[in-house]
């Protein structure tokens, strides 16, 4: 059963839609190709995990997705310790890069893909997103 976040509403869910409507240009092009079940499955923005706020989250897989920025350099050990805590919780998070999700988005979106198959049965035998299926694109 995947896990259900508790999380305080009253502090992180306006904090939350803030994020939604400020959010940065690679966030923008991710949920582009993430909105409506595009990989098979629902992800939301911005959502309240228990004391955090994830940039995207899948329920259905417990896939956790946290874009990166100039910003995050000098967080290494926050971020660790954040994304260590939802490891504890049984969720899966995969970080990258904004300048990856700008340039490279196909590449994100294959290993999103390569994730949800793992985790989510029921996706084992989906296909993998059109133009993401060649080599170069495995070892990305």
């Amino acid at each position: 059963m995947p896990y259900r976040p508790n999380y305080d509403a009253g502090t992180l869910i306006p904090r939350a839609r803030t994020l939604r409507a400020d959010a940065t240009p690679a966030e923008r092009k991710l949920w582009q190709a993430l909105r409506n079940g595009r990989l098979g499955v629902r992800f939301r923005r911005q959502q309240p995990v228990g004391p955090f706020i994830v940039d995207f989250y899948c329920a259905q897989a417990g896939l956790i997705l946290e874009l990166d920025g100039a910003g995050h350099l000098d967080r290494e050990a926050y971020d660790a310790a954040r994304t260590a805590w939802l490891a504890g919780k049984g969720l899966t998070v995969l970080r990258f890069a904004n300048a990856d999700v700008l340039e490279r988005l196909d590449r994100v979106c294959f290993r999103i893909a390569t994730a949800l198959r793992t985790l989510t049965p029921a996706l084992r035998a989906t296909p993998l997103p059109q133009g993401e299926r060649g080599s170069k694109d495995r070892q990305a």
